[in-house]
């Protein structure tokens, strides 16, 4: 795999740290590049990307990230989704079901089109060789550098565990780990995973210069910024599946319609798209926008002096028809479970296959063959 398109860490991720201190705008500049880029040569790529296993996908996964990895796989971009249960540990409620949430996800993979012929689906906790490049990784990032992180701090924030694990701690060299491992040089993120990416471009980088002799072992991962829509969840907060205020890809057509009878609008009746002062009432015509490929304004248009619940019909119909065959899919998947284990098994088997390989490398590296 080509990984001389590489920029240095600079050019790609940092810029004037008083208005903008984890390279947004940088990320953004070189992801309109990507793009051209992935269009001419997709062959030249290599992108990981995953999920944590914590419950069923929803809407508000499907039009953030897996739609683009979608995008990318059937563009022709090798593809590894890493289903990271390793870090999901912290919660004892979500560790004590991880073969059932594992599955839910497998099946939300393969129901919204994920190919295991072209896309390597694989568990943290499968792959040896991948969580032993975490221990050489540790030594090149500093206690400091880790506390600094802000997506850790965020998410030390709104931990519910009283005091903070060394898993969760170390959580962005395990990233780096999931991403290096495979040689990934493109990784599709969100703008708050920048720092998490930014500490995977370091821990390549430092690894090069101590043990790679002018010959570079890792690629230093790009950033793919997407420009994913903000849907609220139907409480008017953050769409989460915690909170309970999501559809699930999994839901069927009447809870569909029960959560958006009760998503929360506001009091006037003649509906308009305005995300900043009617955020609840542009979410509910953005979702049906993007279910139907069409511009919110025009669908707020069409309903007019109808009111909510003129929008909130219009919205059911757009959802139900969107997720028919997405439904329909996963009923059928569910249905062989044996199925789900061997693609599991499969990928796995792939994912081993490339971590020895790195793993091999990064020893011949160290000089640690004995």
């Amino acid at each position: 795999m080509d990984t001389t398109l590489q920029t240095t860490d600079s050019e790609a991720l940092t810029s004037d740290a008083s208005t903008d201190p984890i390279g947004t705008s940088a990320a953004q500049g070189r992801s309109a590049v990507l793009e051209e880029l992935i269009l001419q040569d997709p062959g030249q790529f290599r992108v990981l990307t995953g999920d944590r296993p914590t419950g069923r996908l929803h809407l508000g996964h499907y039009f953030g990230t897996l739609h683009n990895r979608m995008r990318l796989q059937n563009l022709g971009v090798e593809t590894f989704v890493i289903i990271a249960d390793y870090q999901v540990l912290t919660d004892r409620d979500i560790a004590d079901n991880l073969t059932e949430y594992v599955e839910e996800l497998v099946l939300d993979y393969l129901a919204i089109g994920v190919d295991p012929a072209r896309s390597t689906i694989f568990t943290h906790s499968a792959v040896p060789a991948l969580n032993q490049l975490m221990l050489p990784f540790l030594s090149l990032v500093s206690v400091s550098e880790l506390n600094r992180n802000p997506t850790v701090k965020d998410e030390i924030a709104h931990s519910r565990q009283s005091a903070v694990s060394g898993l969760m701690f170390t959580y962005p060299v395990h990233q780096a780990a999931d991403i290096l491992f495979c040689k990934a040089n493109l990784v599709p993120v969100g703008q708050d995973q920048l720092p998490h990416l930014e500490i995977t471009r370091t821990v390549a980088r430092r690894f090069n210069e101590r043990y790679g002799n002018g010959t570079p072992v890792f690629p230093r991962p790009d950033a793919l910024l997407s420009n994913a829509p903000l849907l609220l969840g139907m409480d008017g907060t953050k769409m989460s599946k915690s909170r309970g205020n999501a559809i699930t890809l999994a839901a069927d057509a009447d809870e569909t319609a029960r959560l958006i009878k009760g998503a929360k609008t506001d009091s006037e009746r003649f509906i308009t798209y305005d995300p900043v002062t009617r955020p609840e009432v542009s979410s509910l015509l953005l979702l049906t926008a993007l279910c139907q490929n069409r511009a919110p304004e025009q669908i707020a248009a069409e309903i007019g002096s109808a009111g909510a619940a003129a929008l909130k019909r219009t919205v059911t119909e757009a959802v139900n028809e969107f997720l028919a065959p997405i439904r329909a899919r996963r009923t059928e998947l569910a249905q062989d479970r044996t199925h789900l284990r061997r693609v599991l098994r499969e990928g796995n088997e792939r994912a081993n296959a490339v971590a020895d390989a790195t793993l091999a490398e990064v020893r011949t590296a160290m000089n640690s063959h004995y």
